[in-house]
């Protein structure tokens, strides 16, 4: 049975993992959190704003609860993507102050709806949803962004995560063992 405690459970969840989105910014630079890290483009900063558009359409427009920063459409494909990286008239500030507003409203949706709340997800094969079904589905969605701006941090900084227990020496001997066993399982030309 889905019930409150699994919604608070979920919220909770969501309020733990969005703190820690925000984290991945400390300490860098405006152009290390703006720059692209992959060959799509994608960049740490661009992951926060994309989440805030997230949040803001699945907790505002799929219950008719529309936020106040507005969205683009989702079904508009000249902006589709617009989401994922942030422009140089954008700040750091104007982003992060978005995505904690677009959790307030979301944080005020969750609270005022039953867990069994009837939504409407258009963009999706089987689009009336529940408010459970999308806490399941924004939550795994900003872990999937909080795994993929882990390894985007890592390779800005060369630094694991801070909660991984273990010193550079560690990670570098770690690294040394895993590129002897890919060498030994795939031999490569010198």
């Amino acid at each position: 049975m889905i019930d409150d405690f699994a919604k608070d459970y979920l919220h909770s969840d969501l309020r733990e993992i969005r703190e820690e989105m925000l984290g991945k910014l400390d300490g860098l630079s405006e152009y290390d959190i703006r720059r692209p890290l992959t060959a799509t483009g994608t960049t740490l900063l661009g992951l926060i704003k994309h989440l805030a558009v997230g949040e803001a359409r699945y907790f505002g427009e799929v219950f008719g609860r529309p936020s106040s920063d507005a969205v683009p459409r989702w079904d508009d494909l000249e902006r589709r993507g617009i989401d994922m990286w942030a422009t140089e008239h954008e700040t750091r500030e104007e982003i992060i102050g978005r995505y904690r507003r677009v959790w307030a409203h979301s944080d005020a949706t969750i609270a005022a709806l039953p867990v069994d709340a009837p939504g409407h997800v258009p963009w999706w094969p089987r689009p009336d949803v529940k408010l459970f079904n999308v806490l399941v589905h924004v939550l795994t969605e900003t872990n999937r962004h909080a795994g993929h701006a882990d390894v985007l941090r890592e390779h800005l900084d060369g630094m694991p995560p801070a909660d991984s227990g273990r010193d550079q020496a560690f990670w570098a001997a770690r690294c040394a063992e895993v590129d002897r066993a890919a060498r030994a399982a795939a031999p490569v030309a010198p």
